[in-house]
């Protein structure tokens, strides 16, 4: 490619020549030039407008860079507080953690001081009911009527005959559990009592052995004393253990049916009470000694019409407790003595004991009762109330 200044080639030609004197080859070389030199100039514009555009772009690509650039820093900046943000947070989580695992452990430990004391406020609870609790059989006794408590008129001789009232005075006995290797010795006097329990221990020798028995006061467990009052109807019955095979008011049905039959030992009812939920109901009979004579059988067939049931039968009564009344007590002439070993058998070690404390001059005195528990066996003593002083 030729490159030169227009002017100066245009100069070069004209110095030399005029376009008459040129020959015609020379013309047309001329021409030629001419128009390559126009081709030049076209391309040199065309050159500077794209080096233009191009400045121009690189500028806007360098704009566009410095605006990335600052972008990016932007990010990074913003990456680094947040990296250090959640770096806190994860601090704080965890500081919250740690106090959440803190407040659990905390609360554990009370959940289980709190068990702890549930199963203590069990236990004492069961043993509260234990001491409290009175079950027991009653052994049948002979009773003597001795004589009128009150005139009946004879128009509520009937009224009052139809059920028969029993009142009972029950009284608990203190008791107390005797463990092995303790006696019981109880004194005709108090005052011999407590001049053995002002001894911190009492020296007692049998068969040359020697050994220090220790005294202490015999508290006893909590009792207490009730009335009864027992109302027993003679026209009532309960019954038990009906089967629910039948809808209630057919099971009505055959109740009264059942209970009316005079071959069974029935009569006439006057009502049926009948409870599906408990599977029991009250029979009134119109005339008594029905009900007694029906509930000497214990039991009774109950027909169902397709089956014959044997429900259980026993007379109504009512009960009500009065004048229940608890009370704590120590014995008054009852020692406990502690410490004493087997070196003979239970009953040579417990007359050898009774010898020593009936001595005056061992501060002892006559002695009423004596019980001597040997090692490995557990026995239950019962107080009267002549021995025990209420507190």
């Amino acid at each position: 490619m030729w490159m030169f200044n227009e002017n100066q080639s245009f100069k070069m030609f004209h110095s030399k020549t005029t376009l008459e004197e040129l020959s015609p080859e020379d013309q047309e070389e001329l021409r030629n030039l001419e128009k390559e030199l126009e081709q030049l100039k076209t391309q040199f514009e065309k050159a500077d407008t794209v080096k233009s555009r191009l400045l121009l772009d690189k500028l806007d690509v360098e704009e566009h860079k410095k605006q990335a650039q600052d972008e990016m820093m932007k990010l990074l900046q913003e990456e680094k507080e947040f990296s250090k943000e959640l770096e806190n947070q994860k601090k704080r989580f965890e500081q919250e953690a740690l106090a959440i695992e803190e407040t659990n452990h905390q609360l554990r430990h009370q959940v289980n001081k709190q068990k702890e004391r549930l199963k203590f406020k069990r236990s004492e609870s069961e043993s509260l009911q234990q001491k409290f609790k009175i079950i027991t059989a009653i052994p049948e006794k002979a009773v003597k009527f001795i004589g009128v408590e009150k005139e009946i008129p004879d128009h509520k001789l009937e009224e009052d005959c139809l059920h028969m009232q029993g009142l009972f005075s029950i009284i608990q006995n203190p008791a107390l559990a005797l463990s092995g290797g303790h006696a019981l010795i109880t004194f005709e006097e108090e005052q011999v009592a407590e001049r053995i329990l002002k001894l911190a221990s009492c020296p007692v020798t049998i068969d040359n052995a020697k050994m220090n028995v220790k005294p202490s006061r015999v508290a006893l467990d909590p009792t207490a004393k009730f009335e009864v009052q027992l109302n027993v109807s003679l026209k009532k019955i309960e019954v038990s253990n009906i089967p629910p095979v039948l809808p209630e008011e057919r099971i009505r049905d055959k109740l009264e049916l059942s209970f009316s039959k005079p071959s069974l030992g029935g009569g006439e009812v006057e009502n049926v009470d009948y409870n599906k939920d408990s599977g029991t109901a009250v029979i009134t009979f119109l005339d008594t000694g029905v009900a007694e004579r029906v509930a000497m059988r214990k039991t009774y067939p109950l027909d169902m019409g397709l089956k014959v049931f044997e429900v259980f039968v026993s007379l109504c009564t009512e009960h009500q407790i009065t004048k229940f009344q608890t009370f704590c007590g120590t014995s008054r002439r009852t020692v406990l003595l502690s410490g004493i070993r087997d070196i003979l058998d239970e009953e040579d070690l417990q007359d050898n004991l009774e010898i020593h404390f009936q001595k005056p001059n061992n501060y002892g005195g006559e002695v009423e009762n004596i019980k001597y528990t040997a090692q490995g066996q557990t026995i239950v003593a019962y107080f009267n109330e002549e021995t025990v002083a209420s507190e």
